[in-house]
């Protein structure tokens, strides 16, 4: 990927969104980012604005909300602003259980991490195809590959729907990719009061490094992108070992994230 065009990321004004909307403006891609909190988006649209010299459109929205899911794909369907590159990373991490008596938090992680993944990127689907090219990125995890309750689900969902997507436009000039880091190192499981103090150095990821390899394997059309050797080597055993294995192993990372 180069300069020029405009991206739309979600969650863009912090975590792993910010690194991406970064990323994207230090290349000279103007930007249209999207985020719960106004004050927090016009102060990172200032700054990027201010560093990178480019134009930045904030629309605040919470993607939990319909109505403003669709007035984010109507943006991204809007021909006379075109979006080039879309990053679905709107997420926030889980600590309900499956079989807890309030499901809303499970209700509202469907909502903004499958049901907007799925609105949003077939919005930019169907823009990007008419123009004959185009990227879309959806941030799933490795936890994907594992059986770590609802967030595992909801990010194997992703993975998924992001391999049908590459399925549904080959050949039509727009690329799709699961970008899967493991652990990343931003406000994201402080938010979510999740205790990571106990989980090994090696199981971390830099920020930067996930938004580098993603950009760099949508120039390679990659529809899987997972950053770093040993997380590609971790995927890889998932992806083959026994599903009881996988099992047990979910639950010895709940154990250590939970202690």
């Amino acid at each position: 990927m180069s300069g020029n065009g405009t991206a739309l990321v979600t969650g863009g004004s912090a975590g792993i969104g910010l690194a991406f909307a970064t990323a994207l403006a230090a290349r000279g891609e103007d930007l249209v980012l999207v985020a719960r909190n106004a004050a927090n988006l016009e102060e990172t649209a200032r700054r990027l604005r201010a560093t990178h010299d480019v134009d930045v459109e904030t629309m605040t929205a919470d993607l939990a909300d319909r109505a403003a899911v669709q007035r984010v794909a109507e943006r991204l369907a809007d021909s006379a602003r075109p979006v080039d590159t879309l990053i679905n990373n709107a997420g926030f991490g889980m600590r309900s259980k499956l079989t807890g008596p309030d499901l809303s938090e499970q209700e509202r992680a469907i909502e903004v991490m499958c049901r907007a993944v799925l609105v949003l990127g077939g919005a930019a689907g169907r823009a990007m195809r008419s123009r004959g090219h185009g990227a879309i990125v959806n941030l799933s995890s490795v936890a994907g590959f594992l059986a770590m309750g609802g967030y595992s689900a909801i990010k194997a969902w992703v993975m998924t729907y992001s391999e049908s997507l590459a399925v549904e436009l080959a050949g039509t000039g727009v690329t799709v990719t699961a970008a899967c880091p493991g652990f990343v190192r931003t406000e994201f499981h402080q938010r979510a009061a999740i205790d990571m103090s106990r989980m090994p150095r090696l199981g971390w990821v830099d920020v930067d490094d996930v938004v580098a390899t993603t950009l760099r394997d949508i120039g390679r059309r990659r529809v899987i992108s997972i950053p770093s050797a040993r997380f590609r080597a971790i995927s890889a055993l998932a992806r083959h070992a026994p599903r009881g294995v996988i099992r047990r192993v979910s639950a010895a990372v709940l154990a250590a994230r939970n202690q």
